[in-house]
């Protein structure tokens, strides 16, 4: 049981993680800066992706990285921070997608807590046994 315990816990953290990564990608979405170091002004701010990967034991480790790329050119040339050409850089967010990781993110919190609940109903069970036999 403290196998299943340490699995759904280990979920628990890793939709936390993605569910932290995708709010971070939908705040900053209008966060826009230079292309390169050589415009003045700050760098955009770069989306990120969390990826999960199953370990051999049982359970998950989620990783948040860039994504590549994490940000791309728009053409905004009245911006400060627009470049001779007119481009800044806006990061590679999309809504809809980061909407849907919210919300999966959601649903596998919530069957790692159901998992959580069911490892303490059995081991409840498996005390009420023990008391009964003695």
């Amino acid at each position: 049981m403290i196998n299943a315990m340490s699995i759904a816990l280990s979920g628990l953290m890793a939709s936390s993680r993605q569910a932290d990564t995708a709010a971070q990608n939908i705040a900053n979405v209008g966060t826009s800066g230079a292309l390169s170091p050589e415009t003045p002004g700050p760098a955009p701010y770069n989306a990120r992706l969390t990826t999960q990967t199953a370990l051999a034991g049982g359970g998950v480790r989620a990783e948040t990285a860039i994504r590549s790329p994490g940000f791309v050119p728009a053409y905004d040339p009245g911006s400060p921070f627009s470049n001779k050409d007119g481009y800044i850089g806006v990061p590679n967010v999309d809504l809809g997608e980061e909407i849907i990781t919210l919300k999966m993110a959601e649903l596998t919190y919530k069957a790692n807590v159901k998992t959580l609940e069911a490892v303490q109903n059995m081991s409840e069970e498996l005390l009420n046994a023990f008391d009964e036999k003695i």
